[in-house]
């Protein structure tokens, strides 16, 4: 037994003295890693446990009352009321702020429009007043031309209207004086014996003037003058037109009535009951019986 314990023994050395180099060589190449981060020397537990300072016991957390549960939720409440409260009112804000924008869109759009709407007007008067500018100027020139046209016309009619005038004056003077003397053929000698009214005469039996006719025109308050109208000569006797109807002398005119009375005095024409009568107002009590012609 002896013997086994002292061959173990030097195996056991045999062992450390081949394992000791390999040792050394393995510390020789972790040497300059510990020497980078030298490790704190460890302490001994009851080192470890000197240096740290003795935990105080903590006391139990209090249980809270009812009442102080429900503030906190009661400010959270609160705060997010107030939160829900200036979201809200942003978007007031925000609306508000689209519906103004909209306004004035709105408005800025009307004001183009109007303004758009002017100016079409405004060239419309323009073109308006510009069309009326040269139809005034065409018939100005028109009128020109006309008024030229008429005086040369005049200038080259002048002659044959003076020649036409003259002859027609001379016409005029020659049937007067034939008028006159037949006028005068007819003028009484002695009318109180010789006038004869239309009763005395038989009767009216000619053209009778409808009564309407009759109250514009005729009557003591519509009188006029002979020659003031168209006179002709009719078998011998003068005839004269007014009121749209002639009417000849059936009866003498009185021989102290003036020479022209049928061209100076006012004579009216009235119906009688019996005929028609020619009254002169000059002398107003006498009458003379008349005819009544259309056309």
């Amino acid at each position: 037994m002896k013997s086994i314990g002292i061959i173990g023994t030097t195996a056991i050395a045999v062992l450390l003295g081949v394992g000791a180099p390999a040792f050394a060589c393995q510390d020789q190449q972790e040497k300059p890693k510990q020497e980078e981060h030298p490790a704190k020397p460890e302490q001994k537990p009851q080192e470890k446990q000197a240096h740290q300072p003795k935990q105080e016991p903590q006391p139990k957390p209090q249980q809270q009352r009812p009442q102080e549960q429900a503030k906190p939720q009661a400010e959270q409440k609160q705060q997010q009321e107030h939160a829900q409260q200036q979201a809200r009112s942003q978007q007031d804000q925000q609306q508000k702020q689209q519906e103004q924008q909209r306004a004035n869109s709105n408005q800025q759009q009307r004001a183009n429009s109007q303004k758009q709407e002017q100016q079409i007007a405004k060239h419309q008067e323009d073109q308006q007043r510009q069309g009326q500018q040269q139809q005034q100027d065409r018939a100005a020139n028109q009128s020109q031309q006309q008024a030229r046209n008429q005086q040369q016309q005049r200038s080259e009619q002048q002659p044959r209207v003076q020649q036409t005038h003259m002859q027609s004056q001379q016409e005029q003077h020659r049937q007067e004086g034939e008028q006159r003397g037949v006028w005068q053929q007819h003028r009484a000698g002695n009318w109180q014996s010789e006038h004869r009214d239309w009763q005395q005469r038989g009767g009216y039996n000619g053209y009778r003037i409808p009564e309407d006719r009759y109250n514009g025109y005729f009557g003591s308050d519509h009188y006029f003058r002979i020659y003031s109208y168209p006179v002709v000569i009719v078998g011998g006797y003068p005839r004269f037109q007014y009121g749209g109807y002639w009417f000849s002398l059936a009866d003498s005119w009185p021989e102290y009535w003036s020479n022209n009375w049928y061209d100076e005095d006012d004579v009216y024409i009235n119906y009688s009951g019996d005929g028609y009568y020619l009254y002169n107002r000059r002398y107003p009590r006498d009458r003379i019986a008349i005819s009544v012609y259309v056309d």
